[in-house]
């Protein structure tokens, strides 16, 4: 049996004919410029977040830059980030010229450790980013915390967190800005890049929506310098069809994670523990085994697709040596980019795929 890590055609197959048939009516129109699609995106993914705005943009590296540039983040600010993240998190922050700043995760969701970023804290630092990484929220009471007693900006990377819930809120709608990334792997995905920005701000989603279009405010007139970052109509349409079944596919990515985790329960394998204030929503299905590589192995003569999710931690990446940075202690990150795999996991698995995987999992572990 083939399993692969995730399978991008049976997410295709259920929506084929309507999407053919709204790209075809776009195209006859050709009104292809910030139109219809995104402007009704923008208000539906909003709605879903329970947030006020959204605006979309080019991708979610895009959208955490443009976020903390709106929230006039800059030069010589520090951005405090989990290590252990996708290296888009930190490119943002150096793409406005701050410095990130790395702090630990706690070890049983792997998001950040607020108490380790509370330390980290200095006269320099001007936000925290915590990411809510695989799905899991971030815990973001703590952490809100701690920015309103510092007067902190808050931005969440929600890039693959479509969904998931922290004390019934959504991820994107806790802190002054939220990032998502629609790249075609998430929860909700498009078929090539894309992003959004959520806010409660006004001021905020105004800036993103100039900045996102070469800073204009009118045809002709410029008032900010800008960039080049618009969410494509034709994602747009591809992301508004998909997002009706997103809750529905996210409570089957929860449905699986409950069999993968009740099939290596009393193994060696360490399973990630959401907190019991959190609804994740299992982008990837990570575990933990000190035989990682061969366990890796193992699954690739099974046809069975894996991940690792990260293999370098964002301040061991060679190209943090050419910029500014701190450090924290880095007990878990280290540990977790050693021992770390995901599985397959993905809405349309059926349940023999499932006992495959696993079944093969313990096949390895019995020998």
């Amino acid at each position: 049996m083939k399993v692969p890590l995730i399978d991008l055609r049976a997410s295709l197959t259920p929506i084929k004919d309507e999407l053919f048939e709204q790209l075809e009516k776009t195209l006859e129109g050709m009104n292809l410029f910030l139109g219809p699609n995104v402007q009704a995106l923008e208000q539906e993914f909003a709605d879903f977040c329970r947030v006020k705005h959204g605006v979309g943009v080019s991708s979610g590296t895009d959208a955490l830059s443009l976020a903390l540039r709106a929230l006039d983040i800059g030069p010589g600010d520090e951005v405090i980030v989990p290590s252990l993240t996708f290296f888009a998190s930190i490119e943002s922050i150096v793409h406005v010229g701050a410095v990130p700043v790395f702090a630990d995760v706690d070890p049983d969701t792997l998001t950040i450790d607020p108490q380790k970023a509370a330390q980290l804290i200095s006269g320099d630092t001007r936000a925290i980013m915590p990411v809510h990484l695989y799905g899991h929220p971030a815990d973001m009471d703590p952490i809100l915390q701690i920015t309103h007693n510092h007067d902190l900006r808050v931005i969440e990377d929600c890039a693959q967190a479509h969904g998931a819930r922290y004390n019934t809120r959504r991820c994107g709608a806790m802190a002054d800005a939220g990032a998502f990334s629609f790249y075609f792997t998430k929860n909700l995905g498009a078929y090539g890049e894309g992003g959004l920005v959520t806010t409660p701000h006004d001021i905020v989603a105004e800036r993103i929506g100039q900045l996102r279009h070469h800073g204009q405010v009118s045809k002709f007139e410029h008032a900010s310098i800008g960039y080049n970052m618009r969410l494509d109509e034709m994602q747009a349409i591809i992301l508004r069809i998909k997002l009706r079944s997103l809750d529905e596919n996210n409570r089957r990515r929860c449905s699986i994670a409950r069999q993968y985790d009740q099939l290596f329960a009393d193994t060696d394998i360490r399973l990630l523990r959401p907190r019991a204030d959190s609804e994740p929503v299992y982008h990837v299905y990570p575990v933990r085994l000190n035989r990682r590589d061969a366990l890796r192995d193992h699954l690739e003569k099974q046809g069975i697709g894996t991940g690792i999710h990260y293999k370098i931690a964002g301040h061991q990446q060679p190209a943090m040596q050419k910029h500014p940075h701190r450090t924290g202690d880095m007990t878990v990150t280290e540990s977790v980019c050693q021992d770390l795999l995901s599985l397959p996991m993905y809405p349309e698995m059926t349940a023999e795929q499932i006992e495959y995987v696993a079944d093969k999992v313990l096949d390895f572990l019995r020998r």
